[in-house]
């Protein structure tokens, strides 16, 4: 498109400029004509001894070599070697104006002068007449001939290049365009989100590439983040079918033996039963727990500003209630996370129920809540060093937690529940003994500056005042 547009130009550019030497070489005969005539007609012209004409100067372009004057009734008064017509007709009636005209004589192409004029014969009668005067266009015949052939030349030698050059600019243009396609067909065909394009120059079409290679970085990190959410959705159902395999038989055999009655007594009658219901229990808080997991790591919806110091409070009363032989210390500062309340509440308890079943009777567990989050210590025989790196895993039980009941999905569901809120979750063993675990979360300050004083009522409603710095963290 780009080299037609371009051939064009040239082509119209040629055309004008033929047409514009054109003008200018019949202009410059028309006005040597024009000057001759203005001469004859100030001279009294006379045909009776056949006549004379005043001529041009040699610079000025010298007179016409072929001239000639008749009458209105076609008679050839003096001069000769031009066609009479209508025209000179007209002009030697009085009826006409001077005419400029292209006339063909014995194939030679002339410009000719029609003027009317006056002439004296021999008896000194004046008649009127028609001046002709006609000079030959051979030269500038010739010099428009070479003028088409230079411009026919610079038009194909244009049009050439222009096509030329609209080529390789074409090819410099579409090979990063090819490029961007064969990339898309090449991941449409293998699925292979790693394939990327490599940007030339710093133009639009390297921009285009550009953005596409970071759409191709966003899909491939969706892709990924899609492919590690789906095997982890198998690999909790795998792990809930070996976890839900166990409670399920033992509660099928107790439940088969109390049908079949047979010589039980009645302690005997009342152990089944009391197995049956923690088994039903276990069996229905481990189904709670993969319900809560198989959330996934989706993002929270429906997020709330939520005051976390008062969530910690309620848990830290709750479980007050729940672990009587234990001491639970709050020392809890005012702090905002944006989340959902019963996710955060479900975290806290489940860190709050591993700190109590781990501490010892009359043991204390004491709880923080900063502006880094919430921090839950206890004073038991905290973890396996062996086991730290792996105590937030789906189904994982260390190994001084392996003689208790429970399904090691509470730690995994704290770390979920901090992710999802956009922190973390660590675990460390205290210099003098126990564990301490963190909940990293993003806080902030509450609007209401009088929130402290209820934090701690709600701390000292829960049985015990600020206790000391725990370790720093990390």
């Amino acid at each position: 498109m780009s080299a037609a547009a371009v051939g064009l130009a040239v082509v119209l550019a040629a055309v004008v400029c033929y047409w514009v030497v054109r003008d200018q070489l019949l202009g410059q005969v028309d006005s040597q004509l024009h000057d001759q005539a203005g001469l004859a007609l100030a001279s009294q012209l006379r045909c009776d001894n056949g006549g004379s004409l005043p001529t041009l100067p040699a610079q000025a372009g010298g007179g016409a070599p072929i001239w000639q004057v008749a009458n209105s009734a076609g008679e050839i008064m003096c001069g000769s070697g031009l066609p009479f017509d209508s025209r000179v007709q007209a002009v030697a009636s009085g009826n006409g104006q001077a005419i400029f005209a292209t006339v063909n004589v014995g194939g030679t192409d002339l410009r000719e002068l029609i003027v009317p004029v006056t002439v004296l014969d021999g008896f000194q009668e004046v008649q009127t007449g028609a001046l002709q005067l006609a000079r030959p266009l051979a030269p500038q015949e010739h010099v428009l001939a070479e003028l088409r052939l230079i411009l026919l030349l610079l038009c194909l030698g244009g049009i050439a290049l222009a096509a030329a050059l609209g080529r390789l600019a074409a090819n410099r243009v579409l090979a990063p365009l090819a490029e961007v396609a064969q990339t898309a067909q090449h991941i449409t065909e293998t699925e292979d989100l790693t394939s990327r394009i490599k940007v030339h120059a710093d133009d639009e079409v390297g921009r285009l590439a550009a953005r596409f290679n970071a759409m191709i970085g966003r899909l491939q990190g969706s892709r990924a983040a899609l492919d590690e959410s789906v095997r982890a959705q198998r690999q909790l159902v795998a792990d809930a079918s070996h976890e839900l395999r166990t409670p399920i038989t033992s509660l099928r055999t107790n439940i088969e033996v109390l049908m079949a009655g047979g010589a039980l007594s009645e302690d005997d009658r009342q152990r089944l039963l009391a197995d049956v219901l923690e088994q039903s229990e276990e069996l229905s808080t481990l189904i709670g727990d993969v319900i809560e997991l198989a959330r996934g790591d989706l993002p929270v919806a429906g997020a709330e500003d939520v005051r976390l110091d008062r969530v910690v409070a309620d848990c830290v009363a709750r479980a007050q209630r729940d672990f009587p032989a234990v001491s639970f210390r709050a020392a809890l500062e005012p702090v905002v996370v944006e989340g959902i309340p019963e996710r955060l509440e479900r975290a806290v308890n489940n860190l709050l129920d591993n700190a109590a079943h781990h501490s010892p009777p009359g043991g204390a567990v004491e709880v923080i809540v900063d502006h880094g989050g919430v921090t839950v210590r206890d004073h038991g025989s905290g973890v396996d060093e062996a086991d730290l790196p792996y105590v937030f895993d789906r189904f994982f039980r260390g190994a001084n937690s392996r003689g208790r009941q429970g399904s090691g999905l509470g730690l995994a569901i704290v770390r979920q529940a901090a992710l999802q809120h956009g922190g973390s979750a660590s675990a460390a063993n205290a210099p003098d003994g126990g564990a301490v675990f963190q909940v990293h979360l993003p806080t902030s300050a509450p609007e209401s500056p009088g929130a402290e004083p209820a934090a701690k009522r709600a701390a000292a409603a829960a049985g015990e005042d600020v206790f000391p710095a725990l370790p720093s963290r990390r």
